[in-house]
């Protein structure tokens, strides 16, 4: 019997996640529920089109735990700058030339734009991104749209501010590996640069505070709202095929995921541990914990935005999944560990949140899913990078 690859946690997927199937405590492929009649889909989906026609206030009420303190889906509001870094036109040009920049790393040759392409929806494509030396990193790069509506930065969440982003990536060993002196000299000799820096900032002094300004100023202005779902949600209510329009239902009930993924951005913008860490293995990472030294927060990572999910693949903080993987883990109920008997007593043995539960979804149920996460990714817009001074302009 061919059994569908969505309901099977298969062995790729283990082996990725270096877990012995030993040591999940639950079945590894829960029961899908009856599928619906072509009669039973057409009515629901009948009925789906009149609720969702609605004011978002009247939609049906979604599947979610009695603690979560959620917020309904909705478009992307503006982005706002804050009042110690405006954003003026010309710090907007001058952080767009620098975010491409790659003579502020210390090879010359890594710039922001090196693992946040906007060819690539602002992330890179990878599983890891490369830095300095071609030294692979530890961690997949999250897009950088919507950035400035992030409440916290970094996987861990252990920046609130996109100038101390921009600024501890400059100055990581691994990763640009720049310094003061560095970014001084480098940009000290390029006249243009020291136009602009004046323009801006009142002198000429291509300082890391400065720099830092104007890449977040331009990263302020990186703002979707082209999807499908989008429209949709402007009122162009046949924007979403029934398929997708079922998805979204799924979304936000029997599918559970509103329950970290609400909002304008669908992402609750805290930390939760989905049992990815590899606790005692290879690839481990503590998450969270590496931040605040507080033993719950081991494995915890923040929830990802949704926009454009289908465009930014592969996926979680390794940049291990796919998404077909991802769903087949969350359908399960995306396991709690056991520990081996050398963690029975270790205070650090990380437990997967209560959030996730075993689905049961069926095959119609993923192909409506993954329909609506398709329709949160928006068309591909070429976007041209700035031309760099050179020497002697």
């Amino acid at each position: 019997m061919n059994v569908p690859r969505r309901f099977l946690v298969v062995a790729a997927v283990v082996a990725l996640a270096t877990m012995p199937v030993a040591q999940w405590s639950h079945a590894a492929r829960p029961k899908p529920r009856p599928s619906l009649s072509a009669e039973e889909r057409d009515a629901h989906i009948a009925t789906l089109r009149q609720q969702y026609a609605q004011e978002r206030q009247q939609w049906p009420a979604p599947d979610v735990d009695e603690d979560i303190q959620w917020v309904e889906l909705g478009p992307i509001p503006k982005i706002p700058h804050p009042k110690e870094n405006p954003g003026t036109k010309e710090k907007i040009a001058l952080g767009k030339m620098l975010f491409f920049e790659p003579r502020l790393s210390g090879s010359g040759q890594i710039a922001c734009a090196s693992c946040h392409e906007p060819d690539m929806y602002w992330s890179d494509g990878r599983a890891v991104s490369f830095g300095h030396n071609r030294t692979p990193l530890t961690r997949n790069a999250p897009s950088a749209l919507h950035a400035g509506l992030r409440s916290s930065l970094f996987w861990d969440g252990r920046v609130s501010s996109l100038e101390q982003q921009a600024h501890d990536v400059l100055m990581n060993v691994d990763e640009m590996r720049s310094s003061e002196e560095i970014i001084a000299n480098n940009l000290s000799k390029l006249p243009e640069y020291g136009e602009r820096f004046e323009a801006v900032f009142g002198d000429s002094k291509p300082t890391i505070e400065r720099v830092t300004q104007a890449i977040a100023a331009f990263e302020r202005t990186l703002k979707g709202g082209r999807s499908r779902f989008d429209y949709f949600l402007n009122g162009k209510t046949k924007a979403l095929t029934d398929e997708e329009l079922a998805g979204l239902h799924l979304f936000r009930t029997t599918a559970r995921c509103i329950n970290c993924h609400h909002g304008p951005l669908m992402t609750d913008d805290k930390f939760h541990n989905i049992g990815l860490s590899n606790y005692g293995r290879k690839f481990e990472d503590l998450g969270r914990y590496l931040i605040t030294n507080d033993p719950a927060d081991v494995g915890s990572f923040r929830t990802p935005s949704l926009r454009n999910i289908t465009a930014t693949a592969p996926y979680m903080h390794n940049g291990m999944f796919t998404l077909d993987e991802l769903l087949t883990l969350y359908n399960a109920g995306m396991r709690n560990l056991r520990p081996r008997k050398d963690q029975v007593d270790d205070p650090l043995f990380p437990t997967t949140t209560s959030i996730l539960k075993p689905l049961h979804l069926n095959e119609q149920d993923f192909v409506d899913l993954k329909a609506f996460l398709h329709a949160l990714s928006e068309p591909p817009r070429r976007i041209l990078p700035p031309k760099l001074p050179a020497f002697g302009d």
